[in-house]
């Protein structure tokens, strides 16, 4: 019989009976389990919050403690207009001033006039040396090389040193024209014919175009005379490109910006995560209010850690307060002004303080100290992707959830397994009891019928 006609012959045991009983028995085993659940995978979504959270502050600091951020420099200039300043990191922090009185150019020749790209540069066969500065090319032509060929011939061999084009003035003007890849009168180009056949038009009739000169300008007042215009050799650190002549005052200086940047960066990240653990281990009477660790001592640990970190950093060079870092109830904050009044005093020992080294007191002495932002980095990584602690604590969740998982997949089993003898003993018992109620109806009959027939 289906269960789709259970109780059909009684109207006693019918599948509504059954599914009330189930229900019971359901939420007497498998609720408990499915709110347990429930529980787990709030958490588990919690803590991937969280640990990304916790990894953005980690990250924040690792971008602090590496080399570049207080050795960082940037250059300004009082006009752009004649040159450009480039300084590497912890190059020295200066102030000078550039007076450029001549711009380094390179040799310029050109040949006489040729008919056309093909005619032809010699004589005879022979040989010629193109010399450019103290570099000296050998050439051989005969009495079919074209103006054409020997261009490409130069460009190949001497391309490094020397460019060659052809530049037509006029329908039957070509010039080959010479040009030095570096500047400087160390680069003065001539050519010499070995042989005799070659076209004067190359050698003696060769005119000049631009002459090659150094650069000159002044430093502080002091003489300077370069090759180039781009100067690298001067200052430690330090390139300047010569683009015009004039004066220009410069500035290099320490990148504040990419510090207040990089500061700024961690306490906007340190402040999200303690939010964020705030929310997630706050207690309420309310289930609605408290969070998915409150309960949880690995999660309020790690709040208090991070939180207690930041009186105690610094030691006895100071407090991060002191360098412009706030702390109001847990929550950062950064004062630039106090930070960068910090920065004019004395660089170095800002640098130390933040990052380790040596830092000097007030008094002149000096201590070593690791640094506020290594200490807080040190007690970040205990907690960041990679750690014991937060990874054994997913991997607790984890366990749970395959254990409660397993769990209610046994109960509903159970529960589904009796319900289905149930099921079949009901419909046995339903059958019966119909049939006693046919039996008794047919007894009920004949006695109507027996008594009919005596009255």
């Amino acid at each position: 019989m289906g269960i789709s006609s259970l109780g059909a012959g009684s109207s006693i045991l019918t599948q509504d009976v059954i599914d009330q009983l189930k229900a019971a028995d359901n939420a007497k085993f498998v609720a408990p389990v499915d709110a347990k659940i429930k529980d787990e995978n709030a958490k588990s979504a919690a803590f991937d919050v969280l640990d990304a959270h916790i990894e953005n502050v980690y990250q924040s600091l690792k971008s602090l403690t590496e080399y570049g951020v207080f050795e960082g420099r940037t250059t300004s200039l009082s006009k752009d207009d004649f040159i450009d300043v480039t300084a590497k990191d912890n190059s020295d922090i200066q102030d000078f001033i550039l007076d450029v009185t001549q711009i380094a150019t390179k040799e310029i020749e050109q040949s006489e006039k040729f008919d056309s790209k093909t005619d032809k540069i010699a004589t005879g066969s022979g040989s010629m040396e193109l010399a450019v500065g103290s570099e000296t090319f050998t050439f051989n032509y005969n009495a079919s090389t074209s103006l054409e060929e020997l261009k490409e011939m130069i460009n190949k061999d001497a391309g490094d040193s020397v460019t060659a084009t052809i530049v037509q003035v006029a329908d039957d003007d070509f010039r080959l024209l010479l040009s030095a890849v570096n500047t400087g009168t160390d680069q003065e180009i001539s050519i010499t014919d070995n042989d005799s056949d070659l076209s004067d038009k190359l050698t003696t009739n060769m005119s000049n175009v631009q002459t090659a000169v150094d650069a000159e300008f002044t430093f502080n007042g002091l003489d300077i005379t370069r090759s180039s215009n781009s100067v690298d050799d001067l200052l430690s650190g330090v390139t300047i490109e010569l683009k015009d002549v004039g004066t220009t005052e410069v500035s290099v200086k320490q990148d504040r910006e990419k510090i207040e940047d990089r500061i700024t960066n961690f306490v906007d990240k340190y402040n999200s995560a303690m939010y964020q653990l705030g929310v997630d281990t706050k207690s309420s009477q309310n289930a609605d209010e408290r969070g998915a660790f409150s309960s949880d001592s690995t999660m309020k640990s790690m709040k208090s850690a991070l939180k207690n970190i930041l009186s105690v950093v610094g030691g006895d060079a100071g407090k991060l307060q002191d360098f412009g870092i706030d702390i109001d109830d847990g929550r950062l904050s950064l004062n630039s002004k106090v930070l960068n009044e910090k920065l004019d005093e004395d660089p170095e020992s800002v640098h130390a303080y933040f990052i380790g080294g040596t830092f000097t007191k007030k008094d002149g002495s000096t201590i070593e100290v690791e640094g506020a932002f290594t200490e807080i980095e040190n007690e970040v990584a205990k907690y960041a992707k990679g750690s014991s602690i937060l990874d054994k604590y997913n991997d607790s969740i984890s366990n749970r959830l395959d254990r409660l998982t397993q769990q209610r997949e046994k109960a509903v089993e159970r529960l589904d397994n009796s319900y289905a003898i149930m099921t079949k003993r009901f419909a046995a018992y339903d059958l019966i009891i119909s049939q006693f109620n046919k039996a008794s109806d047919m007894f009920t009959q004949m006695i109507n019928a027996e008594i009919a027939s005596k009255s």
